[in-house]
């Protein structure tokens, strides 16, 4: 895996309703990420933004992004280290805030990874795993905003859990 890879992706505008952007109110927010090889994945903006609530909207994406690579990293590690994951849940947050300019940016994302082991043994491992799955995952690597882990692990059959943050 040395060297580069690249991603491509086609965003197409949908929200043309015959008058372009003639003014704040007059277009649709609808738009389609398209990927080769891939379902279109339909999507709008945020409600606040005059947007469509049933559509994924950038904000939902990125949270989804940070959350789903972190959980690809740590299953990776995990299996690697012989922690046998058996479930795996993340209650994702993300805090945006509007600027003076009229702009905006997600001031902290927490993770809530919840996750239940095979073997109590590895119970300290696979939280452990945890941080070097935010070292590696390429998306978190690639965000400015801070992004902080609140995991729960726990082994099959066991009511407690060990934490951390």
């Amino acid at each position: 895996m040395k060297g580069e890879h690249i991603y491509a992706a086609r965003l197409i505008w949908d929200g043309n309703t015959g008058a372009g952007t003639t003014d704040y109110a007059s277009y649709g927010r609808q738009y389609r990420g398209l990927i080769e090889g891939k379902p279109d994945l339909p999507g709008s903006a945020d409600p606040i933004f005059r947007g469509e609530a049933a559509r994924h909207n950038p904000e939902d994406l990125f949270l989804i992004s940070i959350s789903s690579c972190h959980m690809l990293t740590y299953l990776a590690l995990c299996a690697r280290k012989g922690v046998r994951v058996l479930t795996y849940q993340d209650d994702a947050v993300g805090r945006m805030v509007f600027t003076p300019d009229g702009g905006g940016r997600f001031e902290e994302i927490t993770l809530r990874p919840d996750v239940v082991v095979a073997d109590p043994g590895t119970v300290a491992e696979a939280i452990r795993l945890h941080e070097s799955a935010h070292e590696l995952c390429f998306i978190a690597r690639s965000c400015s905003a801070p992004i902080r882990h609140e995991a729960t692990v726990r082994a099959e059959g066991s009511p407690s859990s060990s934490r951390v943050s």
